[in-house]
């Protein structure tokens, strides 16, 4: 057999090719799945509550696919992010407003982030969380200055996706009870005092920050905006992008609250502090697991960190209609305005455990202005063409948005004392 027949008959699956071109925006995405303050959600959610809040991580992750897929469909059909599809089809005085909201709702994410890798840098070298902050900072807004983040992107998700990997194997390891788990993630129920746990849990899965962060990806691949069929083809492969990374994020999130029911609320231990999950790794990483868990915190702190100045710096551009570069002054002032301001705000928090979850929480309350800010565009015809949003899809987004906005109504009641849940 000559060299050429050889290689035309084992040349690669075409098909698998053009499938693996679009996979990689979704798993970016992911990374904010294992960020630290969803991992002080997920531990609160487990640890107080035991497997009573599994639904919110099946419900916010359905309600998770289906956003996520409709700001990429707006990046692919459109040729635009969705700041600056904001900026290009609404008035000023509507466009404004909600892209400022999700400026601080970056900065709400990069507070949990930088904290998360403050509390990891205190936990390794014994260094101050108000300097471990000013550090993490510093290096995230070097790494996307100098664009060196896109050459660590995949040793960073590696390693994150091994602590991942612990949590889902540390479920085969204690006794969990699946009848209990299997009726937790099916079954809504809000238990008394638990809003702000469930609405952290949700701001933890469905991030007002990864909405603009993947239509940006998106739309900065450049892909083809003229012919129709191949159109169809991104819309469809990145829609497996995304459903395949948002269930790995699913079964980590729900191995997550396993772990900590299984650890923390069957023995009746308060979880208060995020090093504490140190305990929930030992039994499958030994005495190592301290440094190990330390080390990967930090590690994510950095991803997540990063991700979260990107999508911050694409919101700030996308105020005055221009996609992110780093190099540009609105986009590079976007990354300095996300990290810095939140920041400050570290320096005054007393509690960084509840610091962690309050910032998920206001996530949560901002993600109302950009469910309807992505609905708004993609339903429309002048911004998506033969594209936009059908009845169904409309109905479904539109139910979505209902969803998140009347548990805001009811996070709201409870903080003004008018009626308890």
């Amino acid at each position: 057999m000559d060299l050429k027949h050889y290689q035309e008959k084992h040349k690669p699956n075409s098909r698998a090719e053009e499938i693996l071109r679009y996979i990689g925006p979704g798993l970016l995405i992911t990374v904010g799945f294992i960020d630290p303050g969803n991992w002080a959600s997920n531990l609160a959610a487990g640890a107080d509550y035991g497997y009573l809040l599994l639904w919110m991580v099946t419900l916010s992750t359905i309600m998770l696919i289906v956003l996520q897929h409709n700001a990429a469909h707006l990046g692919i059909a459109s040729g635009l992010c969705l700041s600056e599809a904001a900026t290009k089809y609404l008035p000023k005085w509507a466009s404004v407003p909600i892209l400022l909201s999700a400026v601080m709702a970056s900065i709400a994410t990069s507070l949990a982030e930088i904290l998360g890798g403050a509390i990891a840098l205190e936990l390794l070298f014994g260094i101050p969380l108000w300097l471990g902050s000013i550090l993490m900072a510093a290096l995230c807004s070097w790494l996307l200055r100098s664009n060196s983040y896109s050459k660590l992107e995949k040793i960073i998700i590696g390693f994150v996706s091994i602590i991942g990997l612990s949590f889902l194997a540390e479920i085969i390891m204690v006794p969990l009870d699946w009848g209990a788990a299997a009726k937790g993630w099916v079954t809504p129920s809000i238990p008394h005092g638990s809003l702000l746990v469930i609405m952290s849990v949700l701001g933890a899965v469905v991030m007002p920050h990864n909405l603009f962060l993947h239509s940006e990806v998106i739309q900065s691949r450049h892909w083809n905006l003229e012919d129709e069929a191949i159109i169809k083809k991104q819309l469809n492969y990145e829609f497996l992008d995304t459903l395949l990374s948002m269930s790995i994020g699913w079964a980590i999130n729900s191995a997550m609250i396993l772990v900590a029911a299984a650890v923390f609320f069957a023995n009746k231990v308060k979880v208060d502090d995020l090093a504490q999950a140190v305990d929930l790794l030992k039994p499958l990483l030994g005495n190592s697991a301290a440094v190990l868990f330390a080390v990967a915190l930090l590690f994510a702190g950095i991803s997540s960190t990063a991700t979260a100045g990107m999508a911050g710096a694409s919101v700030y551009a996308g105020i005055f209609g221009e996609g992110y570069d780093v190099k540009d002054p609105h986009s590079w002032h976007g990354v300095l305005l996300t990290y810095w301001l939140a920041v400050l705000i570290i320096l005054f928090i007393d509690d960084p455990f509840n610091g962690l979850i309050y910032s998920q929480m206001a996530l949560s309350v901002q993600l109302p202005w950009t469910i309807g800010l992505l609905i708004y565009l993609t339903s429309s015809k002048k911004v998506m063409g033969k594209f936009a949003n059908s009845t169904r899809l409309k109905i479904v987004l539109g139910v979505i948005g209902v969803i998140v906005i009347v548990l805001n109504i009811m996070l709201l009641l409870e903080a003004f004392g008018i009626m308890s849940f």
